[in-house]
């Protein structure tokens, strides 16, 4: 059931919250093959039920990524060296659920401290896709999409420094929103690189990620007003470097813009392929500068490619950071110019669907690269420059889901939240549920 669809319910007493609450339980429990779930909080859960203030969310279930502290739950970052952390007050963010009514059914699995593309912990076990449990369910918010495939809440957040939000809504076909760089307040996330991390929601519809997302956000946005006349700039090199399958797919969710008034044209976007590179720059001192204290005691503590790309940023020179920022301004100032033209980038969310777990490479148009390498060139170009982002599911191939990417202006969630509520009103992926 959809989040809308659930706060519409509670709020005409056709279902309490504690109802609701045992409902998600149920299914959770069904589903523990899944492993989206690190904590569960069912007695705090159906507490807070009963004290849910009648708010924008009353009552509505959401569960969190496990770098996001709730007061007195456990906060792993499905890390063996947080595994017994226990969070001392919640985070902003999980403040503001509760303000706007939400219950908080607990922690969800995630690449070990964010900082990667799959979801396979060595310390907690490989969250699995809906779709089809032999294959990931994307990184590094991987748990937070798998639960909102197979329904395990109403509604979730996710975190996206390089495109761990948008990597989950596209694999696991639901909708997910990374927003603008600053936008939603921080406090009590465990940071991968502080200048790009930011909390976003994963849910079924546009729809109901703009109710979640007004909620952490403090704003009021109105999807309703269709796409008339935006301008929507399609990035054609990220067509030709997708899967051929996967690039017919998005096109073809492109093209449904265009009826309801939408003008498409081709957009060129200066640095588009340097823009990867431009951001590992900065991305990964920032990463190393976090871990330092535990790098020098508990390397051994980390999971093999989580500890490499730490040690990594060790041994990038003091001058790579220092052009990185250089260059991030530079990409900034083009990309301003792109948006004098168009309201809205669209491209392939991601250039492949989900790949089975245990597969370390994958092979797009007869070139052969290692997994995560291969999606960078479809996250870093919008979130170097800290853009809202949209990834809607938008069909299938092979039977596992495909997302059509949509980028705004900074602050211009709503345009981007608009669009996709217009795309879903004329289509029915969103509604698409796994077995």
């Amino acid at each position: 059931m959809s989040l809308t669809r659930v706060v519409a319910r509670l709020r005409a007493r056709e279902l309490s919250p504690r109802e609701a609450v045992e409902g998600y339980l149920e299914r959770i429990d069904a589903r523990r093959d899944l492993n989206a779930y690190i904590t569960v909080r069912a007695e705090e859960a159906l507490a807070e039920a009963d004290e849910a203030p009648r708010a924008p969310l009353y009552g509505a279930p959401i569960a969190v990524k496990d770098v996001i502290d709730i007061a007195g739950t456990r906060m792993t970052a499905a890390s063996a060296i947080l595994r017994d952390h226990v969070a001392s007050r919640d985070a902003d963010v999980v403040r503001r659920l509760r303000g706007a009514g939400a219950v908080l059914l607990g922690t969800l699995n995630l690449h070990e401290f964010a900082y990667g593309a799959l979801t396979t912990s060595p310390h907690f076990g490989p969250a699995r896709n809906p779709w089809s449990p032999e294959h990931v369910c994307g990184g590094s918010s991987g748990g937070s999409g798998a639960a909102a495939a197979a329904d395990l809440a109403a509604g979730t957040l996710g975190t996206d420094t390089g495109g761990s939000i948008r990597i989950p809504a596209a694999f696991c076909g639901v909708t997910g929103v990374r927003p603008t760089q600053g936008v939603v307040p921080d406090g009590g996330l465990f940071p991968v690189a502080p200048t790009f991390d930011t909390i976003g929601p994963i849910a079924r519809s546009a729809e109901d990620c703009a109710l979640l997302f007004d909620a952490i956000a403090g704003t009021s946005t109105d999807v309703s007003g269709g796409v008339q006349g935006l301008r929507v700039g399609v990035v054609a090199p990220l067509f030709e470097l997708a899967s051929p399958e996967v690039a017919a797919v998005a096109e073809a969710a492109v093209a449904e813009l265009a009826p309801f008034g939408a003008r498409i044209d081709r957009a060129e976007v200066p640095l588009l392929e340097e823009a990867g590179t431009i951001q590992q720059l900065l991305m990964l001192p920032e990463a190393t500068s976090v871990h330092l204290p535990w790098l020098r005691t508990r390397l051994a503590d980390y999971g093999a490619d989580v500890r490499a790309r730490l040690l990594a940023g060790l041994f990038l020179p003091a001058t790579a950071y220092a052009s990185g920022l250089r260059l991030r301004e530079r990409y900034r100032a083009g990309l301003e110019q792109v948006f004098e033209r168009f309201d809205l980038l669209a491209a392939p969310a991601m250039p492949i669907v989900a790949p089975r777990i245990g597969e370390e490479t994958v092979t797009v148009r007869g070139e052969t690269a290692p997994y995560r390498l291969s999606l960078i060139p479809f996250n870093s170009p919008w979130s170097l420059a800290g853009l809202p982002v949209a990834s809607l599911p938008c069909g299938f191939v092979d039977g596992l889901p495909v997302g059509l990417a949509l980028v705004g202006r900074p602050r211009e969630e709503a345009i981007v939240l608009r669009a996709g509520h217009a795309y879903q009103q004329a289509t029915d992926w969103h509604e698409r549920r796994p077995l």
